[in-house]
């Protein structure tokens, strides 16, 4: 079993929160608007599911997973988070976000910036290619021959299996993107972005495998 924590609420955080529970393991939900923001989930799922609070769920998690708006990335925690593994679900928009000028000027990736503010940790980016429906409505057990598979993209190796085996658990195959530097060919306007699990408006989704995520990421170019 492992340890999950929660940093940031939302529909894609739920559908993970969800999953994991399904798959055994122990989640800890906080966000740092307050604990209002999860307390539909809590009611939802009762003691599989605890409130926390952003340090909590950051210190007691095995892996982590942020979710919150870009433009607050710096007010994410080091300290607890050191030596973690991040998984970095988040997506910039510069509307909401404001211009971020590294951003904008493509001298990182959003998943970069987060690394750089948590520098005792191992971000990957997963979980931000999807819509929530999908990620729920797609898992499948090992096995499965329509089993659907994320892009993930991360610097450490180590960390890359580590949420290989955990996608695994929660029933979806993983597809290595490369380093944090290639982490933008998932991120929004790509082909790889929500487009293989078929329309958003679909409740069930497509399934979409290992070879379609790939050549998906092939298609964002370099």
């Amino acid at each position: 079993m492992t340890t999950v924590g929660f940093v940031g609420g939302g529909r894609i955080p739920a559908a993970v929160v969800r999953l994991s529970v399904a798959a055994g393991h122990r989640v800890l939900l906080s966000d740092p608007r307050g604990p209002q923001e999860v307390q539909d989930l809590v009611a939802e799922l009762g003691p599989l599911a605890p409130a926390a609070t952003v340090g909590q769920a950051a210190e007691a998690g095995d892996l982590v997973m942020v979710r919150v708006p870009l433009g607050d990335y710096p007010s994410v925690p080091v300290r607890p988070l050191a030596g973690k593994v991040v998984l970095d679900a988040c997506n910039y928009d510069p509307q909401r976000d404001g211009g971020i000028s590294d951003l904008e000027a493509g001298r990182a990736t959003s998943s970069e910036l987060l690394q750089r503010q948590l520098t005792q940790s191992y971000v990957v980016k997963v979980f931000n290619n999807i819509v929530a429906r999908h990620l729920v409505s797609l898992a499948r057990p090992r096995g499965a021959a329509d089993r659907s598979a994320l892009p993930i993209a991360g610097d450490d190796g180590r960390a890359k299996a580590t949420v290989t085996a955990f996608l695994d658990s929660i029933g979806y195959d993983a597809v290595d993107a490369g380093p944090l530097a290639e982490s933008w060919r998932q991120e929004p306007g790509t082909p790889v972005y929500r487009h293989p699990y078929g329309p958003d408006s679909d409740e069930s989704g497509t399934p979409a495998g290992a070879e379609a995520i790939r050549a998906a990421l092939a298609a964002a170019g370099s």
